[in-house]
């Protein structure tokens, strides 16, 4: 079961935790309202389109005697009621905050009085004839249990837009914690853990706040993550990590078949780096320009596809002005995008701030 679903959903996280916290904070915690039951629409939602043509929805609106706006917010109530509540997702993000915290700061107690946290070259020394120690092989166990979560639950959450990299990068990780065990560079191993994890909670935390309408701590969560990551990936890594795996480890044992593969999966992963840091740089100077956060583009954003979204809405809405006149378009034209993103709560990307529009009703 995935790791992070089974703690939301559980009593002792959702019930007497999170939704606590969610409603303290103001996020509400009603159900979504269902669409209206139509047989027609419901068979062209899940077998053709989620996001009909005009000329679809003309056809559409002939066969079962509805307008075309009617339908167009049928469709769009329809994919809104996919997506889970802002509660859930708050929900989600308060354990994986707690988990990146509680996990890190395991790590960084436990490595704090070993030899080659400061020292790195003794991660090489007397190996592959190195003990595991039972705080050494808990930190390795749970950190494999948690990607190989991540991993599942990508198929089963909202699509990313960065689902491609983030697929490549639990992989690797998943690859390299196993390979990193059975070849006993557990010591290089756990440091590369707690390098990763110390930047993480900023995200979960500034997700929180995201979801609170909390604006400000938002940007400034975000904005410290995004320095955080930065430091972490882009100096400590490769002086630190990469240092070690690629040279001391030349010097003091040599190069072996397997030490190829370990530092090839390391050198894509700071590939990966490169390119996170360069979205969320964006993202930041976006923040700072604007007062607001618009979407981290790291690896939360929901890819309902914003630009099809809004593409697909403007040639519906076009093609329904004239089956019903200027009131559709002041309804539907300026709310139709917004109203679809609100459907599930205050926020629907993960770092989304919208101002929130007057919005006609549908009906």
């Amino acid at each position: 079961m995935e790791l992070s679903k089974a703690a939301s959903q559980s009593p002792g996280s959702q019930e007497f935790i999170a939704k606590p916290c969610a409603l303290r904070v103001g996020i509400e915690d009603s159900a979504l309202n269902k669409v209206e039951p139509n047989d027609t629409l419901e068979k062209v939602f899940v077998s053709v389109t989620k996001y009909p043509d005009e000329k679809r929805l003309k056809g559409l609106s002939k066969q079962l005697d509805w307008s075309v706006r009617k339908i167009q917010c049928w469709f769009r109530h329809r994919r809104n009621q996919d997506k889970p509540p802002t509660l859930t997702k708050f929900c989600e993000s308060m354990w994986r905050f707690t988990y990146y915290s509680c996990i890190f700061c395991y790590g960084i107690r436990f490595l704090w009085s070993m030899p080659w946290f400061w020292d790195t070259r003794q991660c090489w020394y007397n190996y592959p004839y190195q003990p595991l120690s039972r705080e050494l092989y808990y930190y390795y166990v749970t950190q494999l249990a948690f990607y190989w979560s991540l991993m599942f639950s990508q198929f089963i959450d909202v699509k990313r837009k960065d689902f491609l990299m983030m697929f490549i990068h639990h992989v690797i990780g998943i690859v390299l914690t196993t390979f990193s065990y059975v070849n006993n560079m557990v010591r290089v191993g756990a440091l590369i853990f707690c390098l990763h994890d110390f930047a993480d909670p900023f995200l979960e935390a500034a997700k929180m706040a995201n979801y609170a309408r909390r604006e400000r701590l938002c940007i400034t969560l975000f904005v410290i993550f995004g320095a955080a990551f930065i430091v972490t990936r882009l100096a400590i890594f490769p002086l630190w990590i990469l240092n070690t795996t690629l040279f001391e480890s030349w010097e003091i044992i040599g190069p072996y078949p397997s030490w190829w593969l370990f530092n090839a999966l390391l050198l894509i992963l700071q590939v990966l780096h490169a390119i996170w840091s360069y979205l969320i740089v964006q993202t930041a100077s976006k923040a700072l320009n604007r007062g607001k956060v618009s979407k981290d583009d790291r690896s939360d954003v929901e890819s309902s596809s914003e630009e099809e979204d809004e593409t697909t809405h403007k040639n519906n809405l076009s093609g329904s002005s004239s089956s019903n006149g200027a009131n559709c378009m002041n309804g539907c034209m300026g709310g139709s995008r917004l109203a679809e993103e609100q459907g599930t709560g205050k926020a629907t990307g993960n770092l989304h701030f919208r101002a929130s529009p007057h919005l006609h009703s549908c009906d």
